[in-house]
């Protein structure tokens, strides 16, 4: 089939200068989802209709593989904006018409619409409302569907009608272009509708078929900053209930964020307030406490975050134990067993199994070897102001409190660095290395006293 996505309009109500189809639902942009939920239907083809906000469509979109672009301008209704796309259409399959703001139709209703309407009907998505006010209602004769009517022409009888119009058709292409040739604007918005095909349809004597999705959410578009923050919520919360049903226990699934892909195995447990981003596994029984914001990760099997880390593009090891607030920056690698401390802070480094962070450091571009112990307030200076250095520790080191390691520089196996060290040559190997001034009590010092008002 051939897939026509709508995404040419402004959004005025979104009160915004990015248009309407770019913003984000989940961490992705309203008009990727409906092009992954095109994608999964295998197209022969996928065009977009873009209008509004000049080239920002086709170039937020451009990394999304074979897709077709059509401009609507001026947008004179969504039968104008299936025109532009004619030129790109196959008249060998029908064509189905999605809209770029209705992000969350789910691929098994498309499918059921595709099948219904075959390669000879016209097929809608229709849904009942309780209140079906400020859509274009189903008008049937003998049970059959004859046109739809827009609210703002229909009269009090056809404005009782529950059923309305998602707007989302399929129809033999053909036969489309010869509607749309049709269609006129003689209506009370001045516009081509689409939905006009109806009737054409009906004239011409070509079935009308329609299905409806299991669930009237599926069909929300997003007008306003306000509608966008339910769907967020919606999405969230379809998403939580899947996850729990495969076994993930969730403190509060209406506390949970995936803007991206969350990936859980068995027996995993997640607190409230945790932020999701880009694509994160967690490992048989790992646990992840409240308010953590974990991006593009590994977390492995048995590991535990702890609350408000913060994890960007990294690797944690089984049975780890990370925070309260530490933050993994790109390129960690923890092993088996490692301790991340709170207020410890690692970037681009490598720590093997069963060593230690676990107070207010930062290491940064380093590979620590197995068991070693990092004391509180030890720095990496990995940094000269132009150049980035590495620092090894290897197995069994210990680095005392308040340690200084200037890379590049070494730290031989077993060896340990007293407090207060300032390292600036390699440490040997299985030696105690020491660098601080002489202590020195001065015996005659006293303690100055504050003089009193008038004192000279």
């Amino acid at each position: 089939m051939n897939v026509v996505i709508l995404a040419a309009g402004m959004g005025k109500r979104m009160r915004s200068e990015l248009p309407k189809v770019l913003h984000l639902l989940a961490g992705k942009s309203l008009i990727a989802h409906v092009v992954d939920r095109a994608r999964s239907l295998a197209p022969r083809r996928i065009v977009v209709v873009y209008g509004h906000g000049g080239e920002a469509v086709p170039q937020a979109l451009a990394g999304c593989g074979d897709l077709r672009f059509a401009r609507q301008a001026p947008q004179l209704g969504t039968g104008h904006a299936v025109m532009q796309a004619l030129p790109h259409l196959d008249d060998d399959v029908p064509t189905l018409v999605l809209y770029g703001d209705v992000p969350l139709t789910r691929r098994d209703t498309l499918a059921r619409l595709v099948e219904a309407a075959g390669s000879e009907r016209l097929g809608l998505l229709t849904v009942e409302l309780a209140d079906p006010r400020g859509y274009g209602r189903i008008v049937r004769e003998g049970g059959h569907i004859v046109r739809i009517v827009e609210e703002k022409d229909a009269g009090e009888a056809v404005r009782t009608i529950r059923e309305i119009n998602t707007g989302i058709l399929v129809a033999p292409t053909p036969a489309l272009r010869r509607w749309l040739a049709a269609l006129s604007n003689d209506n009370a918005q001045k516009e081509y509708y689409l939905t006009d095909v109806v009737a054409a349809a009906v004239h011409d004597g070509v079935p009308v078929a329609s299905t409806q999705p299991a669930d009237a959410w599926e069909t929300l578009g997003v007008n306003s900053k306000r509608q966008l923050a339910e769907l967020e919520r919606l999405f969230q919360r379809n998403l939580a209930e899947a996850l729990m049903d495969e076994g993930v226990q969730l403190a509060d699934p209406a506390r949970l964020d995936v803007r991206g892909e969350l990936v859980c195995a068995r027996d995993v447990t997640i607190d409230v307030n945790c932020v999701f981003e880009g694509k994160v596994v967690l490992e048989d029984g790992a646990s992840i406490g409240a308010n953590c914001v974990i991006r593009d990760a590994r977390i492995g099997a048995g590991a535990q975050v702890l609350p408000f880390t913060h994890i960007e593009d990294a690797s944690i090891g089984a049975r780890a134990r990370i925070g309260p607030y530490a933050r993994l920056r790109p390129g960690t690698v923890l092993g088996e067993d490692t301790h991340v401390g709170n207020f410890v802070e690692l970037k681009n480094t490598r720590m093997a199994a069963a060593s230690k962070a676990n107070h207010l450091a930062y290491i940064g571009d380093a590979v620590v070897g197995e068991r070693v112990n990092i004391g509180a307030g030890t720095i990496t200076c990995n940094y000269d102001g132009a150049n980035k250095y590495q620092t090894v520790i290897e197995d069994d080191a210990f680095i005392g409190s308040d340690s200084q390691l200037v890379a590049p520089v070494r730290v031989g196996r077993g060896a340990t660095l007293g407090a207060g060290t300032t390292l600036t040559r390699d440490a040997p190997a299985q030696r105690l290395t020491v660098s601080r001034a002489r202590q020195v009590t001065i015996e005659s010092w006293q303690r100055p006293v504050k003089k009193k008002p008038g004192q000279g």
